[in-house]
C-alpha cells in the first residue's frame, strides 16, 4: 500500500459540471491527478466505491470550536473529529474564543493549536473591535474580518455606524458580519423581561433586529465597494432585501437550522433550539430555501457552536445561545436533495465549490485534476437516523436528534490521507492552514 496514493473505484463521482461520472479517481500526495471511467494502477491504495457517490469535501465557513478558553464545551480535536464524521474537510473558525482572536498573537496561537490538532484544514477569522485597526489591516493569514454588529458583548460588540464606517473605509479584506441591531435587541429584552419561555427567544431578537444591522452593512459596503459577506442570514426580510440590492461584491449564507427549523422547535427541544440569531417562523424557512434556489443567498454555513447540556439546562434566559452542526449538515442536506428540495450538485455548490469560490480559497471545491484530494464519499441509498451516542462533538447533543437522513459520510480524505473511515477516524492525519488569494 503506498501512503501518497489513492484509486478510489467505482464512484459515482460529481463532476465540476454538475454532471456524475461512474468511474474512478486517482490521488497522488495531497492532489487529484486523475478522473476517469477506469483507472488502471498498481501501485495506489484502493478505496471501492461501489454504490456510494463521491463529492469534494465540505468546506464549512462559519464554526465556534471554542479553543482556546472554552474546551469544556469544544475543542480543535473533538470538533474536527465531528468535522470528518460530517464530511467537512475544511473550516473558518470564528474570533469569541478566550483570549479573543483580536491580535496577531492570538491568531499565531489558534494557528498553531490548530496544525498540532486538527485533522482536517483550517482558518481563523480576526475579531473587529473599535480600536483594533492596524491588526485588521495586517492579520494573517485569514479569511477576514468578523464583525458582531450584535448578540455580542465586550470589546468585539462594534454596534454603531461611528465604529463601523472606519473599518469598513479602510482596507479591502473581506469583512463578516453577524448582523442584529444590539440597541434594538436590548429595548426587546426590556419589553420581555421575566419570561421564561425559550421561545420568547424569536420575538425579543425578531425579524426587525435582523433586517436594520443587515441594511446599514449593505450600506457601508455600497459606500466603500468593500467585499462583504452576510453571515447566517435568517430572515426572509433580509433575503428579499438582498433579492432588490446585492452588488456583486457582497455575498450571504444560510444554515441549515434556519431552512430546516423553526419556532415550532421551541415546543420539542425547548432551549436547544435557542441560537443566535433565532430560528424564525415556517414562512421565513420558505424564503430562505427560495432565495438559496434562486441564488441570492451563495452558500451554507453552520455556525456550529456548542454548548454543554448543563448549560442549556440553566432554564431561559440564562442559557446560551448556539448549537452544533457539522456532523449532521451535510447528510441534512443531501436528504433535502433526495426528496426533491434541490439537487445533489446544488448541495455541494452551496457547501464547498461556492465557499471556496467566495472566500478564494484555492485548489478546492471541485473533484477534477490539480484540486486538491479533500473528498467524501455519501451513502445516499440508506437512512439513519442522527443518535446522541453516536456524535464526535464534545457537547454530545444536536437539535436534530431522531431525525432520519440519508447522504451520511463513509469515507473522508483530508489531503490525499483518509482520516474518517466507516467509522473509525485517523487521529494521525493532520490538516493544514488555508491560504486565502483574497487577503
Amino acid at each position: 500500500m503506498s501512503s501518497t496514493s489513492l484509486l478510489i473505484r467505482r464512484a459515482r463521482i460529481l463532476l465540476p459540471d454538475g454532471q456524475f461520472l461512474f468511474g474512478d479517481v486517482q490521488t497522488q500526495g495531497q492532489e487529484i491527478i486523475q478522473v476517469a471511467p477506469k483507472i488502471s494502477s498498481s501501485e495506489a491504495h484502493e478505496i471501492n466505491a461501489e454504490g456510494l457517490t463521491l463529492l469534494p469535501g465540505i468546506i464549512d465557513p462559519q464554526v465556534h470550536f471554542r479553543e482556546p478558553g472554552l474546551e469544556h464545551k469544544e475543542d480543535l480535536l473533538t470538533a474536527s473529529k465531528a468535522c470528518v464524521r460530517g464530511g467537512v474537510t475544511s473550516f473558518l473558525e470564528m474570533p469569541n474564543t478566550h483570549p479573543l482572536t483580536t491580535t496577531q498573537a492570538a491568531l499565531d496561537d489558534k494557528l498553531k493549536r490548530a496544525a498540532q490538532k486538527c485533522l482536517v484544514n483550517y482558518g481563523f477569522f480576526i475579531g473587529a473591535t473599535a480600536e483594533n485597526l492596524p491588526d485588521l489591516l495586517t492579520a494573517n493569514p485569514t479569511p477576514g474580518i468578523k464583525i458582531f454588529m450584535g448578540s455580542m458583548h465586550g470589546p468585539l460588540l462594534v454596534d454603531t455606524e461611528e465604529k463601523l464606517e472606519p473599518i469598513f473605509a479602510k482596507g479591502k479584506r473581506l469583512i463578516a458580519v453577524h448582523a442584529e441591531n444590539q440597541a434594538c435587541i436590548d429595548q426587546r429584552k426590556q419589553e420581555f423581561a421575566g419570561i421564561t419561555d425559550p421561545a420568547i427567544h424569536s420575538q425579543i431578537q425578531n425579524n426587525e433586529v435582523a433586517l436594520l444591522a443587515t441594511k446599514m452593512a449593505l450600506k457601508l459596503s455600497k459606500k466603500y465597494q468593500r467585499r462583504l459577506h452576510i453571515l447566517h442570514t435568517s430572515t426572509g426580510d433580509e433575503a428579499e432585501l438582498l433579492r432588490l440590492d446585492k452588488p456583486s461584491w457582497i455575498t450571504a449564507e444560510v444554515t441549515p437550522q434556519h431552512l430546516l427549523l423553526n419556532t415550532s422547535a421551541y415546543e420539542k427541544i425547548g432551549t436547544l433550539a435557542q441560537m443566535n440569531p433565532p430560528v424564525k417562523s415556517a414562512r421565513d424557512n420558505e424564503i430562505l430555501w427560495q432565495a438559496l434556489l434562486d441564488g441570492v443567498i451563495d452558500f451554507i454555513a453552520t455556525d456550529h457552536a456548542p454548548h454543554t447540556l448543563a448549560e442549556k439546562a440553566k432554564g431561559y434566559p440564562n442559557t446560551p445561545s448556539g448549537m452544533p452542526g457539522v456532523e449532521t449538515s451535510l447528510p441534512l442536506m443531501l436528504t433535502q436533495a433526495i426528496q426533491g428540495k434541490c439537487t445533489i450538485a446544488q448541495v455541494s455548490h452551496w457547501m464547498s465549490t461556492a465557499v471556496a469560490q467566495g472566500y478564494g480559497i484555492p485548489k478546492k471545491g471541485a473533484i477534477a485534476p490539480g484540486f486538491d484530494a479533500d473528498l467524501v464519499l455519501v451513502d445516499l441509498d440508506n437512512y439513519r437516523p442522527v443518535l446522541r451516542e453516536e456524535l464526535m462533538t464534545k457537547c454530545g447533543w444536536s437539535p436534530f436528534e431522531g431525525w432520519n437522513l440519508t447522504g451520511w459520510p463513509v469515507v473522508t480524505i483530508v489531503g490525499g490521507q483518509i482520516v474518517f473511515n466507516r467509522g473509525e477516524i485517523n487521529s494521525e492525519v493532520h490538516g493544514q492552514a488555508l491560504k486565502f488569494l483574497a487577503t
